[in-house]
Order: structure tokens, then sequence, then C-alpha cells
């Protein structure tokens, strides 16, 4: 790994960057400043300018890392495989997997315009009418992403769908047993019922695997005009991401900013309810079954906040607001077990 001037941001070489991008994207110039982009609490995200132009670089996290895990390449194939449908995706230009550019894969993307909105405070200003349209646009794009044929765009082979939901749940128990650090009984207890009651797919598609309204960026005229964070994504069943996405608003109203997301609590913005008939009507899938969904959604998102509460403990999370973010694991896992006796 090259040891060459660095940036002020962990884990990012400029010198070894600078010379990767020079080789690989035309017309970069090798001088390169950069700034770590607030917010994600996984993937380390990076602004980088040559003083013409300006990229997104992103890397997986510093230290332990979850096999399967934050995985670059797998988000450099999926963007490049959606640019050229209808679902909103930065352009792609470069991915490297060789370790001694910047000490682990990376690859490098178009800057974006738009805003992640993570809370509510950040909508209210915006008004109830504009922030109606985006949670409407939030859930359409979710419909668009799960309408696109796999095949069609190369990523036939980009997962297995059939037996995706029973392979969930024991994916997940396999990631938390790595990042163990405390005893979590709820989690035992969501994991034996999940397993003893999986249902049949409501279909195939391509799943994003952390769809939210903060992994969009929305322009100045309440459009979306890139969907990020693709670490996750894989061919499954769709509402996978319909119900990952309420678990997330669900938390955000339990614990406010120590969650991920309060955007549903913003005057304007879709209710649970109208969100799913939205998506329904969209996309026509059966949701008899949303309850189980929504319960290995919560089971899922424990796991992932325990992985980051288990990189922080162990100093190799970079950014503010780790501190708290243990304490949502509780919440999230008995909120999984109240959600399996839910009906649609």
């Amino acid at each position: 790994m090259t040891t060459g001037r660095s940036s002020s941001t962990p884990g990012l070489d400029l010198d070894g960057l600078g010379g990767w991008l020079g080789a690989h994207v035309p017309g970069a110039g090798s001088d390169l400043s950069a700034t770590l982009v607030a917010g994600g609490k996984s993937n380390l995200t990076y602004r980088v300018t040559d003083g013409t132009t300006t990229w997104i670089v992103r890397r997986p996290p510093l230290g332990h890392v979850l096999a399967t895990a934050h995985d670059m390449g797998r988000e450099y194939r999926v963007m490049s495989a959606l640019r050229d449908t209808a679902v909103p995706v930065p352009r792609t230009y470069g991915f490297c997997d060789d370790p001694e550019v910047l000490g682990a894969p990376f690859y490098v993307m178009a800057c974006c315009a738009g805003t992640p909105y993570r809370l509510a405070s950040e909508l209210v200003p915006l008004g109830e009418q504009r922030t109606r349209l985006i949670s409407e646009r939030l859930v359409d794009t979710l419909v668009t992403l799960h309408q696109v044929d796999p095949a069609a765009v190369g990523l036939a082979d980009f997962g297995r769908p059939e037996g995706y939901l029973e392979r969930q749940v024991r994916r997940w128990r396999k990631q938390l047993d790595a990042s163990y650090s405390r005893d979590l009984p709820a989690a035992d207890e969501l994991y034996r019922r999940l397993a003893a009651d999986v249902p049949t797919e409501s279909g195939s598609g391509i799943v994003h695997g952390d769809y939210r309204l903060d992994n969009l960026l929305v322009d100045e005229d309440d459009r979306v005009t890139a969907v990020l964070d693709w670490e996750m994504a894989t061919l499954g069943d769709p509402l996978s991401d319909l119900a990952l996405m309420a678990v997330y608003n669900r938390l955000g109203e339990v614990v406010g900013d120590a969650g991920v997301s309060t955007v549903a609590g913003a005057p304007g913005c879709l209710t649970e309810a109208e969100t799913i008939e939205r998506y329904a009507a969209g996309s026509g899938r059966d949701l008899s079954r949303f309850g189980f969904h929504l319960g290995l959604a919560a089971f899922k998102l424990a796991v992932i906040i325990e992985g980051i509460h288990y990189r922080h403990r162990s100093g190799h999370t970079v950014g503010d607001g780790f501190e708290t973010l243990g304490e949502a694991v509780d919440p999230l896992l008995d909120a999984g077990l109240s959600a399996l006796k839910e009906t649609y």
C-alpha cells in the first residue's frame, strides 16, 4: 500500500489515488484534495477534486469488516448496469480492487446534485406539499427499480432469488455472530421465529438492500437525481426493500436522532399505510405476508447497527454520532417480534 501524502481524511492516500485517476479517468489531474462526506455509517465516502472536476470515491470502512459486507465491486456493478434504465444512478468511472492503491477496493463515480434528507427538520422548511411529493417519489423510484428485469441489464447472475428469504435469515444471524460483543436474547428469539416460518417469495427483482430517503439525492425541484449506497444490492424479494424502509421510519419515531432517520415525522410525509398502499398499487405485489418482511427487516437493521456499534467500540469507525447508536438495537429487535403478528 502506498504511504505518500494523505489527506486529512483517514483511509484516503491522495498520492495513490491521484496516480490511479490519471491512468484510468481521461482528463483527471493527479494533484487532489478531498473531504469526507458527512453521513453514512459503513462505507467511507469522499468528495475528491483536482481543481477542475469533482468525483465521489467510495471505499470500505477502516478495520473490522464482515465477510460479504462493504462490497465495492457490487456497488459499482449494479450502478453501472442501471445507467440506461429509468432508475436514477450516478455515472461510474472506474473500479479498483488493487489494495496497493488505497489499501482496500474502491470505485469512482460522478458527483450528483441533490440533498440526502435524513431529518424531519430538514424537510419542514420545504412545506407539506413538497414533502409529500418527495415521499411519493421515494416510493415511485422504488417501484421503478423493482420493475427492472435483471437479465435485461446484465444482472441475471447478480444473486440467487430462489430461497432468498431463508438465506437472508441465516445470513444476518451469521453476521450478528461475527460482531458479537454482548448477549442479545431478543435477537435469538426473533431469529428463531423467523427461521421457523419463512414464506414463499412475492417475486424476484433487484433489491437495493438499504433503501431510505437519505440514500437518495433530491434536487431543488424535488426530483430524485440519484439512488446511492448499493453495497448490499442483490437479486431477491423486492418486498424486503419496502419493509426495511418502513422499519427505518419506525426506528426514527422511537429513538429520534439516535436512529438513522426521522423524515417520516415531517408534516406532509406519506404515512406508513399510505406508503405501503402506493407501493402495492404501483407494483401489483402480494403483501399478505408483509409482517414477516417487517420482522426480517428489523432483524437485519439491528444486526447492521450492532456491527457499527462493534466497530465503534473497537475504534475502527470514522465520523460522529456513534456513541449512542448501539442503544437502538434492543428497540429494533422488540419491534421485529411485534411486527411478525401484523397482517396486511
